[in-house]
Parts: C-alpha cells; sequence; structure tokens
C-alpha cells in the first residue's frame, strides 16, 4: 500500500470534481462531518440525504466520508467520539467496550450483523457516542468547509487559465 499513490489518486479526484466551488465546499464538509461520526454503516446513505437536502455535491461528499473514515482512522474516530461524550454527558463509557463494537463491526458479515451490534451498545452508551461525535466532528467539517472551499475555487482559476 503506497500512501503518496492513495493520496495523489484523491487530490485527483476531487480536483476534477465540476461544480461551484460552494457547493462542493458543503458536500466536503457533510463527508466529514458524517465520516467522523460513529455510524459507519449508514455512512453513505447519511451524506447522500444531507447533501440532497442541503444541495450540495453528493460525490464530494462521499469522496471526503471516505478520504475521512478508513480502517486506519476507524480506532481514531471512536476513541474520540467517546472521550468528548464522556466528557459533555452524564454518562460514562469505557474505552474496553468501544474496542471491542469496533472489532466486532469489522468482522461482521453482513449489515443486518452490523445492525445487532450497534442495538446491544444500550442507549446510555449510544448517547454518549453520537453527542461525543457531534461535538469531535462539527468545528473540524466547518474548517473542511473553507479548506474545501480555498482549494475548489483555486483549482477552478487554473482550469480557466487553460
Amino acid at each position: 500500500m503506497n500512501l503518496r499513490r492513495i493520496n495523489r489518486y484523491y487530490y485527483l479526484r476531487f480536483k476534477r470534481l465540476k461544480g461551484d466551488p460552494a457547493l462542493l465546499a458543503g458536500g466536503t464538509a457533510i463527508g466529514v462531518f458524517v465520516g467522523l461520526t460513529p455510524t459507519i454503516p449508514f455512512h453513505t446513505l447519511l451524506v447522500i440525504g444531507m447533501t440532497v437536502v442541503s444541495r450540495t455535491s453528493t460525490i464530494a461528499g462521499i469522496l471526503s466520508s471516505w478520504v475521512v473514515c478508513n480502517p486506519l482512522t476507524y480506532f481514531p474516530i471512536y476513541y474520540f467520539s467517546v472521550r468528548f461524550g464522556n466528557i459533555f454527558t452524564a454518562n460514562e463509557v469505557s474505552w474496553l467496550k468501544i474496542r471491542t463494537v469496533i472489532d466486532q463491526l469489522l468482522h461482521s458479515e453482513s449489515i443486518a450483523a452490523s445492525l445487532a451490534v450497534l442495538g446491544n451498545l444500550g442507549y446510555e452508551t449510544i448517547t454518549v457516542m453520537i453527542s461525543g461525535s457531534i461535538l469531535f466532528a462539527l468545528p473540524i467539517s466547518l474548517l473542511s468547509y473553507f479548506i474545501a472551499l480555498y482549494f475548489f475555487r483555486r483549482s477552478m482559476k487554473v482550469n480557466k487559465s487553460f
């Protein structure tokens, strides 16, 4: 696995997107937000729904969700979701419980198996993880909007000059 090659691939995928830079950046921010939530089996559905409602770029959203949430980032995403959730809610969830859930999700055979794992978490755990992930993902997705807006505006100017 060559990381330079993968980075170049996604860079070119983003650079070749067509459309209004603000809408592309909006889709990117939505993808980053959803990618940083512990809703792994539903990322694509959530991105499609949110981008359709907000009329932003669905493709940019899905691409950025894939970039943000991948096998290398599952553990940090879940870890920070639990940490922020434990700080800002009255509930307390142990990291051992979350690691067990991540292992089960990564090795589940189907979406039904993933749903069963998530269903067995319990209300307290889900509350901690969702609230923590929203608090964790919101500032990062807002920052990603402005970075993506700059990127898409710049790439549009370069393309127009040729």
